[in-house]
């Protein structure tokens, strides 16, 4: 488990992140999710000790962080950030094999080349793998980065937006991955997400924050609802069920017509009146 207690990080008198209580759970995976600003990296960041905090405890697996060991701590857990600057004259594979710097110490053994060999085929890389990283896609390359987090072999495993840069179909791929490293290899995940919906059928619990604190914490079906996800994200937001999954529904234009958006119903008395070209959010003039 890694429990967060008191956690708070203070950018200026007005900005700040926390103070957060959090427990996420041992296993599967949990998504972090919420508005930009809202603090889901810098959070991430704090739990992966990329980034120190101002007052508070983070415990993984009962390991005081700001007490463990970088070496002890780097067999624990494993972080991806959001910004990675890649080498270009360096391969994939070689990439793949810094993950076992804290195993090997630069040393490379037969079981580290096993890892690697390992981590290279779950990310189905096998083709790619002496590619140089400035040959790659994008998605290619946030695959081979996925890769080296997964050859470190910890139990506990930090992406922050790891669909950044994958299409639809590579974005589900990406889940389906992250998903059997969840069920198959027993690691626990914890991603930051931007769409609600990958969150919801995808992820078994559910973070939402806003304004550098945690609102909501539960399974999919407890946060993804109507008026939750309306205080959350500000806009209008409709919740369905489809295939046993919650799905909020955004996408959609919504009438210009101030009454009916202020009074929140369905629908419209101006029914075939112009459209804008995205919804407006909450609290905004028509």
């Amino acid at each position: 488990m890694i429990t967060l207690r008191n956690v708070l990080k203070n950018y200026s008198s007005e900005v700040a992140i926390g103070p957060v209580d959090l427990n996420i759970i041992e296993g599967g995976i949990t998504a972090l999710v919420g508005p930009n600003g809202a603090g889901k990296s810098t959070l991430l960041t704090m739990i992966g000790r990329l980034l120190g905090m101002d007052d508070g405890v983070i415990e993984i697996a009962g390991y005081d962080i700001a007490k463990t060991k970088s070496k002890d701590l780097a067999k624990i857990v494993s972080i991806l950030r959001q910004e990675n600057h890649f080498i270009t004259r360096l391969t994939v594979r070689q990439l793949v094999g810094f993950g076992r710097f804290p195993h090997s110490n630069g040393r490379l053994t037969v079981v580290d080349e096993e890892a690697i060999s390992q981590a290279v085929d779950f990310m189905h890389l096998g083709d790619l793998e002496g590619r140089y990283l400035d040959e790659l896609s994008g998605g290619q390359r946030q695959r081979a980065y996925v890769a080296m987090v997964l050859a470190q072999d910890t139990e506990y495993v930090l992406l922050d937006e790891p669909l950044n840069n994958l299409d639809v179909a590579h974005s589900h791929a990406m889940l389906q991955t992250l998903r059997r490293a969840a069920d198959e290899l027993g690691k626990t995940v914890v991603i930051v997400v931007h769409d609600i919906n990958y969150a919801s059928c995808w992820a078994d619990q559910i973070v939402a924050m806003k304004d550098g604190g945690v609102r909501a914490i539960g399974t999919p079906s407890e946060i993804v609802q109507r008026d939750l996800l309306r205080e959350i994200f500000e806009l209008d937001i409709e919740v369905a069920e489809f295939r046993g999954h919650r799905i909020a529904h955004f996408y959609l234009p919504v009438p210009m017509c101030g009454n009916c958006h202020r009074s929140k119903v369905d629908g419209c008395c101006l029914d075939g009146s112009p459209h804008v070209a995205a919804p407006l959010p909450l609290g905004m003039p028509a």
